[in-house]
């Protein structure tokens, strides 16, 4: 009872179902709650209405339709569950009920404590860590797939892959996604697409109960999309059904099909890209154009023409011509006039030169006289020593028949004493040399 709430006070119906489902709902946390299925409706609306019992006891429980949605699988009467609820009241009907969160089949618990403790130890690695995250090739060409050829899933990617990316090389490595020994070989699997030429690799399955997927939550396949040389996408289950493959892949996609929309670009959608990139550049490039062109108006507008530059450039050098040929005029008129003045001074200044050049006419052919004369005597005299010299030269003596006799060492023999017989000597004419030796030494003749 509220503390404020008198005890003598009547309370209506409403009053009090609202105050008993609010002491509820404060007191109950959620919490999780194992039972049989009973009187289970599928009601119109999209919400699930069922009892849940056990030998002694039973409680009416609604899962609202954004819960029974996301569900994966169909209830049915007899099952046993575990369902995560909130203990609440019904105010129109006064009956106790529970609002179900979340349903798992019945043994569940010890399998998703499993999964939690894997994922804590496979956490603590790093396995998880986003810094190893690989992002996706933005055009691939080769894509492997790890999956069942049973699979439901299989034929909604490979529809997706056709309408999405038609030319892209699909490579399908079959394993079984369901059972006992189903994940060593999806592992082995996993290992295999990574040896391939594919640029990503794509692991899909269907939704199902946790049992069912299981096989995805085994160490050995984490392991082996951790270790994989391609970027791996995960696309297993539903969009609630979440697995260990899942944190370890590159990229986790909701379902199969979601999987393949992120692993391949559309088609249609990268021409559209790239029409789009060429109008932006083919704007770019009129812009650019339309720039550099009005740049060029803008230099235009500033340049002179050929033309008329030269134009100013004559006019300006017919201004300077004129300018220099005033300048030289006046120049000239100046030196005129000053010459005109020295020759008038020299006139005034000058002496009589006539008698003087007659003098020095006289005095240049008496000179030039005197140097001929001079000139001959020399020549006569330079004949008279050429004669002498001529008449001197041993060789105009030997021309007239005589010789000249000289030892072997070159001294002149002058003495027939100076020479005994038989020695060598040496006779030099006016043409040649003889080789001879004395035979016998006449003494000159003594005079009386």
């Amino acid at each position: 009872m509220p503390a404020n709430q008198s005890i003598n006070e009547v309370l209506t119906v409403s009053t009090l179902n609202r105050q008993v489902r609010n002491c509820l709902e404060s007191t109950f946390p959620l919490c999780w709650v194992g039972g049989e299925i009973s009187n289970l409706t599928y009601a119109a609306s999209g919400h699930v209405y069922f009892s849940l019992k056990d030998a002694s006891a039973q409680v009416r429980c609604v899962m609202w339709r954004s819960r029974a949605q996301t569900l994966g699988w169909r209830l049915e009467n007899g099952q046993q569950i575990e369902i995560r609820a909130l203990v609440s009241f019904y105010e129109p009907r006064g009956e106790f009920q529970l609002n179900v969160e979340a349903v798992r089949r019945a043994g569940q618990g010890d399998l998703f404590e499993r999964f939690l403790r894997l994922k804590a130890q496979l956490e603590k690695e790093g396995l998880f860590a986003v810094d190893r995250k690989r992002a996706l090739p933005k055009f691939p060409r080769h894509v492997a797939i790890v999956t069942s050829p049973q699979a439901a899933a299989l034929r909604d990617v490979l529809s997706t892959l056709h309408r999405r990316a038609p030319h892209l090389q699909l490579t399908l490595l079959p394993t079984p996604v369901q059972g006992e020994a189903a994940g060593p070989r999806i592992a082995a699997a996993i290992v295999a697409a990574g040896k391939t030429t594919a640029d990503s690799v794509l692991l899909c399955r269907g939704g199902g109960s946790i049992e069912d997927l299981w096989a995805f939550n085994e160490e050995c396949v984490a392991r082996a999309i951790a270790a994989c040389a391609k970027p791996v996408v995960c696309g297993v289950g539903h969009e609630t059904d979440f697995t260990i493959a899942d944190f370890a892949a590159d990229l986790r996609a909701p379902t199969p099909t979601a999987a393949a929309e992120l692993i391949a670009p559309e088609r249609d959608a990268l021409r559209a890209g790239l029409t789009g990139l060429a109008q932006r550049l083919q704007r770019h490039w009129h812009d650019h154009q339309n720039r550099r062109l009005q740049a060029l108006d803008w230099a235009a507008s500033r340049l002179i023409h050929p033309a008329e530059r030269i134009a100013r450039q004559r006019q300006m050098l017919s201004q300077l011509t004129q300018r220099l040929s005033l300048a030289q005029g006046a120049r000239l008129a100046r030196w005129r006039m000053l010459l005109g003045n020295l020759a008038r001074r020299q006139g005034i200044a000058r002496p009589a030169t006539g008698p003087r050049l007659e003098r020095l006419a006289a005095a240049q052919r008496r000179i030039e006289l005197a140097d001929r004369q001079r000139r001959n005597a020399l020549r006569m005299k330079l004949s008279a020593l050429d004669r002498g010299l001529r008449q001197l030269d041993p060789h105009a003596v030997l021309a007239r028949g005589y010789a000249l006799v000289s030892l072997p060492d070159g001294r002149t023999l002058r003495d027939a004493a100076a020479v005994d017989a038989g020695q060598p000597i040496k006779i030099a004419l006016a043409r040649g040399q003889l080789d001879a030796s004395v035979i016998q030494v006449v003494p000159p003749v003594e005079a009386d």
